[in-house]
């Protein structure tokens, strides 16, 4: 039962070229950096990512983008990466948008073995239609676009089915985390963090402090240890090595 392994570097050992990735954080907060730099650092290439965004420029998922590691990525938010954008524009990375309740929800269902489901978003868009550039040819023309999907009427409601997504390995990041793989988020970090490790079929989880069995209140609790395969805990520096991506306070004035 005891899911703890010594490094990071140990903890993604047997992830390959050609991989799926879950991976858990919004903009970038909760991701799991220490994670990230150690799959960068095998080499590893041809990685399909699952992931709300891509990190910015040169952090997170970024990383590895801009090593140019990754070959196609779904997200939801891709706005604050202009490596992503040129990659995407000019047909050197294949990407799946998808609402961002959806792909929430498409991860999650991927965890609880639910095949697909039917929703509202996305009805009369291209979402459902098909059309949606994956991939641009190096002309600017599209090479591939998302087929059309399975639409549904219920109750006079048009729905669209939307398929669960799993993936080959998860990646996230917790506040705390037992032995036994048991996670806890703090605050805004648990947003896609739980839903990515429940999609990923080995989840891997680096936590900011780890803790015994049985110190976690049961009603604490997140994420319980059956949906977490590895855990690392992270040192001092590398908890405190966070970013993020928009400073947009000021100095407050001091009052006389």
């Amino acid at each position: 039962m005891d899911k703890v392994v010594a490094s990071t570097a140990q903890a993604v050992t047997d992830i390959a070229s050609g991989s799926s990735l879950a991976v858990g954080g919004f903009g970038l907060c909760g991701i799991p950096s220490e994670l990230i730099n150690a799959v960068h650092a095998t080499g590893v290439d041809e990685l399909r990512v699952v992931s709300n965004n891509c990190g910015v420029d040169d952090w997170g998922l970024g990383i590895l983008l801009t090593a140019k590691r990754i070959a196609r990525t779904t997200s939801s938010y891709v706005g604050e990466n202009k490596e992503f954008e040129r990659q995407f524009l000019s047909g050197e990375l294949e990407v799946e948008l998808a609402p961002q309740g959806t792909l929430a929800e498409r991860l999650r269902a991927g965890g609880c073995g639910i095949p697909a489901f039917f929703t509202a978003a996305g009805v009369g868009t291209q979402v459902a239609d098909g059309g949606l550039p994956w991939r641009y040819s190096s002309d600017g023309s599209i090479a591939l676009a998302s087929p059309p999907k399975e639409t549904r009427e219920y109750n006079g409601i048009t729905y669209v089915l939307e398929e669960a997504i799993t993936t080959d390995f998860a990646l996230v990041r917790a506040l705390k985390g037992d032995r036994h793989g048991n996670l806890v988020f703090h605050e805004s970090a648990r947003n896609f963090n739980p839903l990515a490790a429940m999609a990923g079929r080995i989840t891997i989880a680096e936590v900011e402090e780890l803790v015994e069995p049985g110190e976690l209140n049961p009603d604490e609790i997140h994420l319980p240890g059956v949906f977490v395969q590895r855990v690392v805990a992270l040192t001092a520096e590398e908890v405190s090595n966070k970013r993020i991506e928009r400073r947009t306070v000021r100095p407050r004035e001091d009052v006389a």
